[in-house]
């Protein structure tokens, strides 16, 4: 693992458990104790944790990881997931995608579908996303329709949101919404951290005719601040075959259909 993907993964995990230890750290990620040290010094200078004896915690203001240093981890996972949500696209629809790492993906998927990306006199598909690096990666693909919502970056995830997102949203109608989630529990359904990303993914997924909340099987019995919406918002869960089969049969008895990607065969 590249020094880079190493301190990624570092920053998830602390995401995910608020503080560690050096060697649960270097245990986890297989390096040794001197190299995490290292890392977590390096880390500590850029502000993204603080250093403690013996280990680290997240900083403060890093609660939700900037995208760039969150793409490191469950990459596979993400990508399996991305290639399942583009396979539910037609050519010609309007796709709304929320922020996150794993709606990035779904976006380089869709961009990269073989009958979507020919160049040709039409554009093949219009997505709707409130993302700033989403519409960023898009804007040079001009067989993609791309709309960019209006309203106030959020610092660390690049997200707009706000009244003037919910403006532009009222107006326009979406055929399917693939929204990320922090958190996805069969009693809560789907979460997030901050409330006004969570106001404007619940929107999105209001406007769409069929709504698919897609987050990978880690995020299974996480409850995070804001609520999103259960079955009675969304038409499909998107997950991994790490879900549990407990978790699975909770979430249809509620009414939420659950489609699981197959991952990508090895050579």
């Amino acid at each position: 693992m590249k020094r880079h993907e190493r301190m990624n993964a570092l920053l998830e995990l602390l995401g995910e458990r608020g503080s560690m230890e050096v060697e649960e750290a270097a245990t986890t990620l297989e390096v040794s104790a001197a190299t995490m040290r290292r890392d977590m010094d390096a880390l500590a200078e850029q502000q993204l944790l603080t250093r403690t004896r013996g280990g680290a915690v997240l900083s403060a203001v890093t609660y939700d990881l900037p995208i760039r240093y969150k793409r490191g981890h469950h990459v596979g996972t993400k990508q399996s997931l991305a290639r399942a949500a583009a396979a539910m696209v037609e050519r010609g629809d309007v796709v709304g995608l929320s922020g996150g790492t794993t709606t990035t993906e779904i976006a380089r998927a869709l961009a990269t579908r073989p009958d979507l990306a020919e160049s040709g006199p039409q554009q093949h598909l219009t997505i709707v996303t409130n993302a700033l690096n989403i519409a960023y990666e898009l804007a040079v693909r001009p067989q993609i329709k791309t709309v960019l919502t209006g309203g106030v970056a959020h610092s660390r995830t690049f997200e707009l949101t706000g009244p003037y997102s919910e403006l532009v949203l009222d107006e326009l109608t979406v055929d399917i919404a693939f929204i990320g989630a922090n958190g996805m529990d069969p009693a809560e359904g789907a979460t997030v951290h901050d409330e006004s990303e969570g106001r404007i993914n619940g929107l999105m997924a209001r406007r769409a005719e069929r709504a698919v909340v897609v987050t990978d099987s880690s995020k299974i019995g996480v409850r995070c601040f804001a609520r999103i919406g259960g079955p009675g918002l969304f038409h499909t869960f998107l997950t991994d075959s790490g879900i549990p089969d407990s978790a699975r049969r909770e979430f249809e008895e509620r009414g939420l259909r659950t489609v699981v990607a197959e991952p990508e065969p090895e050579d």
